[in-house]
């Protein structure tokens, strides 16, 4: 288990706490029709930490070619009708470029600042030079409104417990989901950014903010800067 991080619940849970059941289970919500509505239409897709493919499988449904990109041999099983890359994100180097670089699930706040310079260069990496990189950040309010909970229209309960700093500017934070058959936690470690910090990182990558696509800031759509 990473440092940090740990998972609570059936199933198998992967190194960042992870629960391949829970993912399975979650649905894609807005999301799939906040990317769609952001790239042209039949783009091809470098989707980062895909997970079980809870947006790939619906981006596929919209007539995207999707490649899938998870560190869980775990997670990819559950990806049906895409090209699957088992890795690390940070050190993936496929010689070839995408009209669209999804990074999702706040992976962006990532508490190793390390990696997410990796990640962003990742993106940068393999962005057609008219193509966008698509970034999910954590709201403003994520690490202060707490605790907060929301039921899900799919029956399901989910909970962000704490947000605790642990020092040098990360945040230990506890999440809880609560089905009517089974509950599970997961425990990670993020690390807040400021609107004016995350675009600095975006421009150490060589990247630049094109739009926010929602009023909460939360979906950007970049491009490389030069």
């Amino acid at each position: 288990m990473r440092a940090g991080h740990k998972g609570t619940g059936p199933g198998a849970i992967t190194p960042d706490g992870c629960a391949v059941e829970l993912y399975s289970r979650l649905p894609a919500g807005a999301e799939p029709d906040i990317v769609a509505s952001a790239v042209p239409a039949g783009a091809r897709v470098l989707e980062l930490g895909s997970g079980v493919g809870r947006l790939t499988h619906p981006l596929r449904e919209r007539g995207f070619t999707v490649t899938a990109v998870d560190e869980s041999a775990e997670m990819l099983e559950r990806v049906r009708g895409a090209r699957t890359i088992c890795g690390p994100i940070e050190d993936l180097d496929l010689g070839e470029t995408f009209d669209v670089v999804l990074l999702a699930s706040f992976l962006v706040h990532t508490a190793d600042a390390e990696v997410r310079r990796g990640l962003l260069r990742t993106c940068a990496r393999h962005v057609a030079k008219d193509g966008c990189v698509l970034i999910q950040r954590e709201g403003e309010d994520y690490h202060t409104r707490v605790p907060r909970e929301r039921t899900d229209p799919g029956g399901f309960t989910v909970r962000i417990a704490s947000s605790e700093p642990i020092g040098e500017g990360v945040n230990e934070v506890r999440a809880e989901y609560e089905f009517p058959d089974a509950v599970w936690t997961q425990t990670f470690r993020a690390r807040p950014m400021t609107r004016e910090e995350f675009e600095a990182a975006l421009a150490e990558a060589g990247l630049r903010v094109d739009r926010y696509l929602t009023d909460d800031r939360i979906w950007v759509r970049a491009v490389p800067a030069a």
